[in-house]
């Protein structure tokens, strides 16, 4: 017997628009809050908070990184940058006509757990009550600074205040992290800063964009059908057939294999280094005034340091009893549905080494779902997933040995994230995704 039910989506980024068409597609009623005035989340470079600099392009290609049903233009580059990450979002808002059921410059204050749902309290005072709550605000907007000894006596800031070189000019400039953003930053310090510096707790696998004249993504599934351990050493060959011997550049040797941390995929930083340009460093071990001092015991007089450190995985506006604040991640189902709490999701809280709007569409149908067979009453079904939900299997990790970090903790494998999902499906019965079945414009 159907019964009255209603969502609540916070957040109008790439991971709210796929929950929203994935709702409007079920039948499902829900309300959708955007604390910015328009759609795109960090991608808009005027969403206060934002960490998009301008150089900023996709690490996954076009091919690989489109909504179900919505590729991305095909006279877009293989790896589109964030005006046009922008554009596609919104075409894909308007597309799917979910811009008029968004509500615009609406925050998100609170959502507590009652015995009738959640109570959801907005920016204005209000409240509303959901049977569900999806958040969809993403990892990159609570920055995690690094601490080390002694004093700085020149300026620190967070990769998230970095927008273009100009603040370089004139500086010696070191980064310190090798995350995606890191690198970029770090590139752009060795074109624009009087001498850049990159340092990093661990050796890294560098990843070229394009491997043998394709996206490295598109390559990558080249391999898919080869058991994990295959599919890493054969990477790891062909990146030092492109790359060559990487510690001639000052570089240290992995001592992972490519895949057990998320891709650093850049052709700059490594050209760069091979210039002189840019001078890869070990971890920091303390501040010495105007220097750095490194483990090695070398050192470094810097004028700036860019800390590329991350993000803190933060949901602010929860209920504390819910989720713990002073955890570092939620334990979320396929890092989506929150396991003591099976009617909170999350669409976008999760780091995947691949183009991750199309499992943004999957996991988002896998929430759709839960939501219809809770609409239509199908009790039996809802306790049968919400067991699921609370087992702790289906791992979308994948046979993957992942190092040790923050990051990592919300990591997933595009590969174990589509077999599992698949296996999910046919346990409970719902029917797989098709391009065609979503096809929209």
């Amino acid at each position: 017997m159907s019964k009255k039910f209603k969502a609540c989506i916070i957040g109008a980024g790439a991971g709210g628009l796929s929950m929203a068409r994935a709702l409007k597609r079920h039948g499902i009623d829900y309300d959708h809050f955007e604390r910015h005035d328009d759609v795109g989340g960090v991608w808009d470079q005027n969403n206060p908070g934002s960490a998009m600099y301008d150089s900023a392009h996709m690490i996954s290609s076009k091919t690989m990184s489109g909504f179900l049903g919505f590729p991305m233009p095909d006279d877009y580059p293989d790896y589109p940058g964030h005006k046009r990450i922008l554009a596609y979002l919104k075409s894909f808002a308007d597309a799917c006509d979910l811009k008029d059921n968004i509500r615009f410059s609406t925050e998100i204050t609170s959502t507590i757990k009652t015995d009738d749902g959640w109570e959801v309290t907005l920016s204005d005072g209000s409240s509303h009550q959901y049977d569900a709550v999806i958040a969809a605000t993403g990892l990159a907007w609570h920055p995690r600074m690094a601490e080390y000894p002694g004093e700085f006596d020149g300026e620190i800031v967070h990769s998230s205040k970095f927008r273009n070189g100009d603040m370089f000019r004139g500086k010696r400039v070191m980064v310190i992290g090798a995350g995606n953003s890191g690198v970029d930053i770090a590139a752009e310090a060795a074109r624009s800063a009087d001498a850049a510096f990159l340092s990093m707790r661990r050796a890294y696998h560098f990843i070229p964009k394009h491997v043998f004249g394709m996206p490295a993504d598109v390559f990558a599934v080249t391999g898919s059908l080869l058991p994990m351990f295959m599919q890493q050493w054969s990477l790891a060959l062909v990146l030092r057939l492109i790359n060559g011997d990487v510690t001639r550049h000052g570089l240290r040797k992995p001592d992972h294999l490519p895949l057990n941390s998320h891709p650093i995929v850049n052709s700059q930083a490594l050209h760069h280094m091979a210039h002189g340009d840019l001078v890869p460093k070990v971890d920091v071990e303390r501040f010495d005034g105007k220097e750095v001092v490194f483990k090695d015991g070398s050192r470094e007089a810097v004028d700036l340091i860019v800390m590329a450190t991350g993000y803190r995985h933060k949901l602010p506006f929860v209920d504390e009893k819910i989720i713990d604040p002073t955890l570092d991640h939620p334990d979320l189902f396929m890092r989506t549905i929150l396991r003591n709490e099976p009617t909170f999701a999350s669409i976008g809280f999760i780091e995947i080494n691949g183009g991750v709007y199309r499992f943004y569409d999957e996991f988002a149908d896998i929430v759709a779902n839960f939501y219809s067979e809770i609409k239509d009453g199908n009790q039996a079904t809802v306790d049968q997933f919400e067991n699921i939900v609370k087992s702790g299997k289906f791992d979308v990790s994948g046979a993957v040995n992942y190092v040790d970090s923050p990051r990592h903790k919300v990591y997933a494998n595009v590969l174990a994230s589509a077999r599992q999902v698949k296996k999910l499906r046919k346990k409970m019965g719902w029917k797989s995704l098709r391009d065609a079945d979503l096809a929209v414009g």
